[in-house]
């Protein structure tokens, strides 16, 4: 956990649904949105401390503002917010070969088109495993805009392999 970082926190439980989908939305005063938290291992956790570091402050012309609870394995941007996750486990459907991929910029992704209109893309041949869900608002006709922002500090902080 980054404890540089200080943000107000928001007393809603959580529904299981939104803890797997990463993303809730907190109705109180501070209108801060939730992102679990994932727990990997100390590599990956270094390795994703370093993306965090390295992460910008505008993706897809929208202002970081983080999730809640504060961690450095997870970041947002804009609202509604893009999130991002570090060190998630790998995905089910990375075993399907006919699941959609596509490369921005030197990093891989798995893409998962949400049935709400919103896309989920998970990092491919990285060393720890990074997901970014992107809100329907802000997704334009195939939600990828925001990997382009993402791509070099991913490329700098998470090195080409296979995860654990």
């Amino acid at each position: 956990m980054n404890s540089s970082r200080h943000r107000p926190r928001c007393a809603l439980g959580l529904s299981l649904l939104a803890l797997l989908t990463g993303v809730a939305g907190c109705s109180s005063a501070d209108d801060g949105v939730h992102a679990a938290v994932p727990g990997p291992g100390a590599a990956v956790t270094r390795l994703c401390q370093n993306l965090d570091k390295a992460l910008p402050r505008k993706v897809d012309g929208q202002d970081r503002g983080d999730p809640v609870p504060a961690s450095a394995l997870t970041a947002g941007w804009g609202s509604p917010a893009i999130i991002l996750r570090c060190g998630v486990s790998r995905p089910t459907e990375m075993n399907d070969p006919d699941a959609d991929g596509a490369e921005v910029d030197g990093v891989g992704w798995l893409i998962q088109k949400r049935g709400n209109g919103s896309y989920l893309f998970t990092t491919t041949l990285r060393k720890a495993y990074v997901e970014v869900a992107v809100p329907a608002k802000l997704a334009a006709a195939d939600g990828s805009a925001a990997l382009v922002d993402l791509a070099a500090p991913i490329k700098k902080a998470i090195p080409e392999g296979i995860a654990d």
